[in-house]
């Protein structure tokens, strides 16, 4: 009789699951394995069957944790956030380097790397400490900053020192979304502004060498067309060859050729577009804005200042790895290897957005949750 309640129970709540979520999601990831097919001269081998894996385990995975009470996540929180940091520094002392970074941790069976949940547990700590402080006071002003800001600078610091310039960013345009819907003043922004432009020279000493190239190649990738410049430059011209409806799959040249580097990875965008053409890039861009304004209603309809704040906090991960990519392929940003959700060849990236949308589709179960 026990048993049969907890099964009706959960029956229930995976009715209420908001299903354009899953099911935008899932349209994304298939999108992937035909590009990936593609990309591997028509083979499910080595990248696509991975993916395919990960998705089948995964995705009833990110089920779960959608009808997980959000009691326990809000409670969980903070020992959450620890736990990935003492995942990053355990990274930096005993991290597997690999060309010059040390990002992952080898636990035998798979290679994890910290920055990636360190991003939803800053989410987490950030919405549980403005949930607490709207309810206990009902206003924030400048000294309830300073906890939060620490909290999420030393993650950020600690990413970014791998190096891992791309997701350091992330993680603090995310907290600053966060900021930004939990109800702070606008003029704290525009002084951090003003704060930030001051310490660019600061932070143009601080960068590595590479880093700087980067920035300087993306100024002018013509400087090294063989060199630093060469992967932009192949990148546009993928993307330009592909017109309006590209050639096709399977017959693009710039990456078949071996023009392209890393079309499997972080330059999969410029692969799609040379091959489907902008139909092709469109649509998925349709798909991912479908992801992100479904997500954003879960938000809107939630109750619970953690509730709403977790999940802008979660979309906002999920658009901005969109916005780099896409920017940093087609020359608009500087190259910082961040990769394309749900698309980009990566066992670790795929589990990160699979938790995000289950716990945003948890959010959507207990939207009348209160905390």
């Amino acid at each position: 009789m026990y048993q049969r309640s907890i099964v009706e129970k959960t029956l229930v709540k995976l009715k209420k699951v908001p299903i354009l979520v899953p099911l935008f999601v899932t349209l994304v990831c298939i999108y992937g394995f035909i590009i990936l097919y593609s990309a591997a001269d028509g083979s499910l081998e080595p990248w696509a069957l991975r993916q395919i894996m990960i998705f089948c385990v995964l995705m009833p995975f990110a089920f779960v944790v959608a009808i997980i009470d959000l009691k326990y996540i809000y409670k969980f929180s903070y020992i959450f956030y620890f736990f990935t940091l003492l995942l990053l520094i355990a990274a930096h002392f005993f991290g597997k380097t690999v060309m010059g970074a040390t990002r992952w941790i080898d636990l035998g069976f798979i290679h994890l790397q910290p920055s990636e949940p360190a991003k939803i547990a800053v989410v987490l700590m950030l919405a549980r400490y403005f949930h607490g402080l709207k309810t206990i006071d009902g206003s924030i002003n400048i000294s309830h900053m300073i906890i939060p800001l620490i909290g999420v600078l030393i993650p950020a610091a600690l990413i970014i020192k791998q190096p891992d310039l791309g997701t350091g960013i992330i993680t603090i345009i995310v907290a600053t979304v966060i900021f930004f819907a939990s109800g702070i003043r606008v003029s704290y922004f525009v002084v951090s502004i003003f704060v930030s432009l001051a310490s660019l020279p600061l932070i143009w000493s601080l960068l590595h060498n590479y880093q700087k190239n980067r920035v300087l190649i993306f100024l002018d990738p013509g400087k090294e067309p063989l060199g630093s410049g060469y992967n932009i430059i192949q990148s546009k011209i993928s993307i330009g060859s592909g017109g309006f409806f590209g050639k096709g799959l399977l017959n693009g040249t710039q990456s078949h050729l071996n023009f392209l580097p890393e079309y499997e990875t972080d330059f999969i965008f410029s692969f799609l577009a040379e091959e489907l053409g902008f139909v092709g890039g469109m649509l998925l861009l349709i798909l991912y804005f479908m992801i992100i304004i479904s997500s954003l209603a879960v938000a809107i309809n939630a109750k619970s200042i953690f509730a709403k704040l977790m999940t802008t906090g979660l979309a906002s991960i999920f658009f901005s790895h969109v916005f780099i990519n896409m920017a940093m392929v087609m020359g608009m940003v500087p190259v910082v290897g961040v990769p394309l959700p749900l698309i980009s060849y990566g066992g670790t990236m795929m589990v990160s957005v699979l938790i995000c949308f289950g716990l945003i589709m948890n959010v959507g179960v207990h939207q009348h949750s209160k905390l």
